[in-house]
């Protein structure tokens, strides 16, 4: 994908009872994106902080799950977390680099989860 162009999906299917989202795109990539981590990466405000720097690592989000998906314009999502928190939008640009930086970000949760003391569950 080049740099000036913008992900678009093409399809977003929720998989409720396996915790998942899924996310094709016209460029025919496509992602499973788990629920936990879609939690612990939301681009709320709550979790990205109000600034650079600021991001906080939400603990205990292992078994959460997606309740429902709420349309916002033509260029995102809402999701509706089982744990209530629904404030992040996620932008079709948003989840792209969710899917296709995926390991990178998980591994950076899991260490700073470590690094803290926290645990997933």
């Amino acid at each position: 994908m080049t740099n000036d162009a913008r992900p678009w999906p093409t399809e977003i299917k929720l998989k409720k009872s396996e915790r998942l989202l899924e996310v094709t795109f016209e460029n025919g990539t496509a992602f499973s994106l788990p629920a936990e981590y879609l939690r612990v990466e939301s681009p709320s405000a709550e979790v990205q902080g109000h600034g650079t720097g600021n991001k906080t690592i939400v603990p205990g989000k292992r078994n959460v799950t997606i309740e429902a998906l709420e349309p916002v314009g033509n260029y995102a999502v809402r999701i509706i977390f089982s744990d209530g928190h629904d404030s992040g939008l996620f932008t079709w640009e948003t989840l792209y680099r969710l899917g296709s930086e995926r390991e990178e970000i998980w591994g950076e949760y899991l260490g700073a989860m470590e690094a803290k003391g926290l645990k997933r569950d």
